[in-house]
C-alpha cells in the first residue's frame, strides 16, 4: 500500500509540475511547430501600357503594373517584364524590378521602360516572383509601332481627308503645241496653330509611263489659323500631249509630314488613274530635255563629211571612175 500511495503520489506531482510549466511558459508542453508562417499571396491586379519617347529608329513603351498583397508579409518580391517580338518571337528587351518586401496589404505600383524598334507588333509580359518563385504573371500585346509619330515629324497641318474634295488640283494656264503651263494646288487644313517659319509643299509632275520628273515646284505653306482649310498653288510648265502624276510633299524643316497625289491627262487619245495598271506607250525623251543649249557640233573627218556639199559617197565613186578614164587615154 505504501508503494502504491509512492507512485500515485509521485504521479499527481508531474502532473501538477506541467500545468504550472504549462500556465507560466506557454507552449512548454506543445509539440514543435514543423510549418513556419505562409507568406501572403500577391498577384497582378491591373496592367497598363503607355509611350514614351518616339525616335526614328526606336519606340520607349512605358509599363505599368499593380500588384495586391493580402495576409502575412511576402518577401524579396520582383517583376520581371519583357517585349517580344510578335512576328519572329524574338526577346528585344527585357528588365527586372525590385519591390523589395511587402508587410502591409494593400496595393503597390510598378513600372519600367521598354526600348523596341519602331516597327510591326510586341507581346509584352510580366512575371512576379516572391522569393524566387513565381507567382502570378499578366500579358499585353502592341501593334502597329512604325506608326507612332517622332515629334520632329509631327504637324498640325496636314492635307484634307474629304471624300468630295481632291487635296491636288490641277487646272491649265497656257496649252501650247509643245508645252503646257499648268496650275497646281494643294488644299490644306489647321487642326493647331501652324508653324509659318517651317512648313512648305513641293509638287512633283512625273511622266506617267518613264517615272520621269518633268517639273518640280516648292512653295510656302506656313502662317494657316488654326480650323481653316486653304490652298497653296504653283505653276510648272511641261510638254504637251503625256499624261502625268502630280506628287504633293508636305515638309516641315525638311521632314515629310504629309503627302498627297492627284493625276492631269494631255494626252487626246488617253487617260490614266492613279490606281490603274501601267502600259507601254510612245515615248520621247528629248521632249523633257530641260538643256537648252545646242548639241555638240561634230569634229574632225566626221564635221567635213557632213558640212562639205558635194562630197558624197557619188561624188567619190565619180571621181574614181574619171581618173581611170584619164589614164587610159594617156596610155
Amino acid at each position: 500500500m505504501d508503494n502504491e500511495r509512492a507512485l500515485l503520489g509521485g504521479a499527481v506531482a508531474v502532473v501538477v509540475v506541467a500545468l504550472l510549466a504549462a500556465a507560466v511558459v506557454p507552449g512548454a508542453v506543445a509539440p514543435p511547430d514543423d510549418d513556419p508562417v505562409r507568406p501572403g499571396p500577391v498577384r497582378v491586379v491591373d496592367a497598363d501600357i503607355a509611350t514614351g519617347e518616339i525616335t526614328g529608329q526606336t519606340a520607349e513603351l512605358d509599363l505599368f503594373a499593380t500588384l495586391d498583397h493580402r495576409g502575412n508579409p511576402a518577401e524579396n518580391v520582383t517583376v520581371r517584364f519583357e517585349a517580344t517580338d510578335t512576328e519572329s518571337g524574338l526577346l528585344v528587351a527585357e528588365d527586372v524590378v525590385t519591390v523589395g518586401d511587402l508587410t502591409a496589404e494593400g496595393e503597390r505600383r510598378v513600372s519600367t521602360t521598354l526600348t523596341v524598334p519602331r516597327e510591326g507588333g510586341y507581346e509584352l509580359e510580366g512575371v512576379v516572383y516572391r522569393n524566387g518563385t513565381r507567382v502570378d504573371e499578366f500579358s499585353r500585346r502592341v501593334s502597329g509601332v512604325e506608326a507612332l509619330t517622332p515629334p520632329y515629324a509631327e504637324s498640325n497641318v496636314s492635307f484634307v481627308d474629304d471624300p468630295v474634295l481632291e487635296p491636288v488640283t490641277v487646272s491649265i494656264v497656257d496649252a501650247g503645241e509643245e508645252r503646257t503651263t499648268l496650275e497646281l494646288g494643294g488644299w490644306l487644313t489647321a487642326a493647331g496653330p501652324s508653324e509659318s517659319d517651317s512648313l512648305s509643299v513641293t509638287f512633283v509632275v512625273r511622266q506617267a509611263e518613264s517615272n520621269v520628273v518633268a517639273a518640280r515646284r516648292s512653295v510656302d505653306a506656313g502662317g494657316l489659323a488654326e480650323g481653316r482649310s486653304e490652298t497653296v498653288t504653283a505653276e510648272v510648265s511641261v510638254p504637251s500631249e503625256y499624261n502625268y502624276y502630280v506628287d504633293a510633299i508636305l515638309t516641315r524643316d525638311g521632314v515629310i509630314v504629309d503627302t498627297a497625289a492627284g493625276v492631269v491627262n494631255l494626252d487626246p487619245t488617253e487617260t490614266i488613274d492613279r490606281d490603274e495598271t501601267r502600259r507601254e506607250v510612245e515615248f520621247n525623251a528629248s521632249d523633257f530635255d530641260r538643256d537648252d543649249g545646242a548639241p555638240d557640233r561634230p569634229t574632225g573627218t566626221e564635221q567635213t563629211a557632213a558640212q562639205t556639199p558635194g562630197f558624197g559617197p557619188v561624188v567619190a565613186v565619180l571621181a574614181l571612175l574619171t581618173a581611170g578614164l584619164l589614164a587610159r587615154g594617156r596610155r
